[in-house]
């Protein structure tokens, strides 16, 4: 008999994909929209940053929301909100309505990683944690792989407006399941005695503590916060360079159009994938063979930095292959680290400050991303291959630096538990 944890665990990577899908047209139809809606490069990069100034602003509001009413309300408010400002970008006649309609599509999109972390923390225990981030994370390359063959399709046969109305049915989908099958596992009627006690042997999580309430005042004091959001500040706008400039690089430098970029695609996000797992189920490994928590984790970290440093060559190579493999090693690299610094919000905070860690995390890394995106529009205008060099050199370094400071705010990983709120 399947443990529910897994089905669970499907869920959240299901609505990943669904995210990660939802996002990523905005890039495999960059080309095709700035045609059609007549924008430029900048105009572009103050599309993007619309994204993620929303993102950024949702993180903090979903974080709170999904503490405050929990993993199954918030996750489901937040998934309703991203679908239908995905399908009004269908009705975008310029640069300007597209730019409204990402902003509200970054708002709900932000609460899916806090809902998920969240989730993972009560179904899981802390040695499977990172494991199962990894499985969840993966959604955000099968959407783009997805996206990758579905979208050329649609774009092809019935225009580029057709392609935001994809991801609405399986939204709803996603929605009648996470309804029907999503409860705590405590209260579970498919949860046996001996999984419920798996799930609960190794972690201090505790939803039910949540009338102890922990202030956001009260978590940015502590330095383990920071660490947290330096370690996605310093990481997710490399992947959101990726994930808007990506085909377009690809285009630009070895002429690679849309109904040729599946297969270079699906080499990417297939080994962003393999790369989370590795990198999450990594540390998973090290923990189970008695190794601690502080030191699993930061070796996977140093591995993973180590692998995304090729990327800044892929400006520098005349063979696309070449460059694409440069990407994916720094892909698997970054889900990889994902998927740890994620870990180590519940490895550190108590039950009812996870979600609201994550969020000032993702608060932090996508506002940084925003003015990134700007940054990169201006490069690129008047230089459209020229341009990416800086980009590419910055996001094979920003892991390196970051490990160094979480080094420095957290020399010792270990939990903290409510009372030190309180100090």
């Amino acid at each position: 008999m399947i443990k529910y944890r897994w089905v669970i665990l499907s869920l959240l990577l299901f609505a990943t994909t669904i995210n990660y899908a939802d996002r990523f047209l905005l890039g495999l139809l960059k080309d095709t929209l700035m045609n059609e809606l007549d924008f430029t490069e900048q105009q572009y990069g103050k599309v993007v940053a619309a994204f993620q100034f929303a993102y950024g602003i949702g993180n903090l509001a979903m974080g709170f929301l999904i503490d405050r009413l929990g993993t199954k309300m918030g996750y489901l408010i937040s998934i309703v909100v991203w679908s239908l400002s995905s399908i009004t970008h269908a009705f975008a006649s310029s640069w300007v309505h597209l730019r409204i309609s990402r902003f509200f599509l970054g708002l709900g999109q932000a609460g899916n990683f806090p809902s998920a972390v969240k989730s993972v923390a009560e179904w899981f225990p802390k040695k499977e944690r990172a494991f199962a981030t990894g499985i969840f994370n993966g959604g955000s390359q099968l959407g783009i792989i997805i996206a990758g063959f579905i979208i050329p399709v649609v774009l092809l046969k019935y225009g580029w407006q057709a392609c935001f109305f994809v991801t609405g049915l399986l939204s709803l989908i996603w929605i009648v399941l996470w309804l029907i099958n999503y409860k705590l596992p405590e209260n579970h009627k498919k949860v046996d005695h001996e999984e419920l006690a798996y799930i609960q042997s190794d972690q201090d999580f505790s939803p039910a503590s949540a009338e102890n309430k922990i202030s956001h005042l009260q978590l940015i004091k502590h330095r383990e916060t920071w660490a947290v959001v330096v370690g996605k500040l310093l990481a997710d706008p490399v992947w959101w360079f990726y994930i808007f400039w990506g085909a377009s690089f690809l285009n630009k430098k070895f002429g690679i159009n849309i109904d040729e970029i599946a297969l270079p695609l699906v080499v990417i996000y297939v080994t962003a994938y393999a790369g989370g797992i590795f990198f999450g189920g990594m540390s998973s490994r090290l923990i189970k063979k008695g190794i601690s928590v502080n030191r699993s984790r930061k070796v996977t970290l140093l591995a993973c930095a180590i692998v995304v440093l090729p990327v800044m060559f892929a400006t520098q190579v005349d063979n696309g292959w070449v460059a694409i493999a440069f990407i994916a090693l720094a892909a698997a690299g970054h889900t990889g680290w994902a998927n740890n610094v994620f870990t180590l919000s519940s490895d550190i905070f108590p039950g009812q400050a996870v979600g609201r860690v994550v969020g000032l995390g993702g608060a932090a890394s996508t506002f940084a991303s925003a003015l990134a995106a700007v940054g990169v529009g201006s490069l690129l205008q008047g230089a459209p291959v020229e341009g990416y060099v800086i980009p590419f050199i910055v996001a094979a370094m920003g892991y390196i630096v970051a490990l160094g400071i979480i080094q420095l705010l957290v020399p010792n990983i270990q939990s903290i538990n409510t009372q030190k709120f309180r100090k």
